[in-house]
């Protein structure tokens, strides 16, 4: 494939041809980079094991790594997943409480899910997104859409139009372009589990849906960091995952950091604070931001991949990221940081 479209989706009055195209080349078996509130995803029919087939490929995504697949519809879930009879009250609570919007269950799956999407496990991710171009794809498609994030495997998702086509242009047919992602972290990841007081939701992976947020609902266990890379149980537990092409460093303390000469260093800072001991102390190459001045985890989250991205493409030979709070979205963000950080 040597070209891919952008398929302009800024203006309202078009939605509905954009959305029949995208359905035209999805029916057909083809692969389209989607936005969601979330990151962009690299959308396929669901229930179509060739299609599947082709995300993989593009994404050059290894295939014990499972997708999630998107919903147009509560009623859609009961065609794709077999809730069991003790978790149906949760299921339902978390999705009236969290859908559409960036939670993920993970459930038991029905057969007609083609092992290729699952990477062979007994459970489906599901999700049903609350951007508008993803809602009215997957219901004018009929099928639920597999969609991981829009990027080559392991590297910086994407959340703009422009950077899905650094990462996949010629790769891909098309790119629908929804404008920037209005949460910019992919979404929870949760397993519901049945409890004899109160249910357990095992978090697979943390997003803008925080522990804090679901503690009303359950008991919830926090993710587990897979070391070996053995296979997963949901997308994003890779050990080393989200990372830039140019090494990253995440240092506890300035004093950890010890500089070779010669070599360039970007510093990815929370909010450009002294006290933090990081952006005063040594004379970056480049310095980007998360939350400029400000220090709210709710932007920084929004403009982590970005940043991660301007860094990554700035020149520096090594980044180095200093924490933020690990309580509420600064949990998945220090997650990502550590996943995409050298060991």
């Amino acid at each position: 494939m040597s070209e891919t479209r952008i398929i302009d989706a800024s203006d309202p009055a078009e939605q509905n041809k954009v959305v029949q195209e995208v359905v035209d080349l999805l029916a057909a078996g083809e692969v389209v980079a989607l936005p969601t509130e979330t990151v962009y995803g690299l959308g396929a029919d669901a229930l179509n094991p060739d299609a599947a087939a082709k995300v993989f490929d593009a994404k050059e995504r290894p295939s014990f790594d499972p997708l999630i697949v998107h919903v147009g519809s509560y009623e859609q879930v009961d065609e794709v997943a077999e809730v069991p009879e003790d978790l149906k009250e949760i299921v339902a609570k978390l999705m009236k409480a969290y859908w559409p919007g960036p939670l993920t269950l993970v459930l038991p799956k029905k057969d007609c899910v083609p092992d290729i999407v699952t990477s062979g496990l007994p459970t489906v991710a599901v999700r049903m997104s609350a951007h508008p171009i993803m809602k009215a794809v997957v219901r004018a498609l009929g099928n639920p859409i597999a969609a991981p994030s829009a990027n080559r495997f392991g590297r910086i998702s994407p959340t703009s139009a422009s950077a899905v086509e650094k990462e996949l242009g010629g790769r891909i047919p098309a790119i629908v372009d929804g404008g920037a992602c209005r949460d910019g972290l992919e979404s929870t990841i949760i397993r519901p589990e049945a409890g004899e007081k109160r249910p357990t939701l095992h978090m697979l992976r943390s997003g803008p849906v925080t522990k804090e947020m679901l503690q009303r609902f359950g008991r919830v266990e926090r993710p587990k960091r897979n070391r070996s890379n053995e296979a997963p149980e949901a997308p994003g537990q890779l050990a080393n995952h989200y990372a830039p092409v140019t090494p990253l460093r995440l240092l506890r303390s300035f004093a950890d950091f010890k500089p070779e000469e010669g070599k360039k260093y970007g510093l990815l800072s929370y909010c450009g604070a002294e006290k933090a001991g990081f952006i005063n102390a040594y004379d970056w190459a480049q310095v980007e931001e998360l939350s400029p001045g400000n220090g709210k985890l709710a932007e920084a989250a929004v403009r982590f991949f970005y940043v991660l991205r301007q860094l990554d493409e700035s020149g520096v030979d090594e980044i180095i990221a200093e924490p933020v709070s690990e309580t509420g979205l600064g949990v998945a963000i220090m997650d990502k940081l550590r996943r995409a950080s050298i060991r």
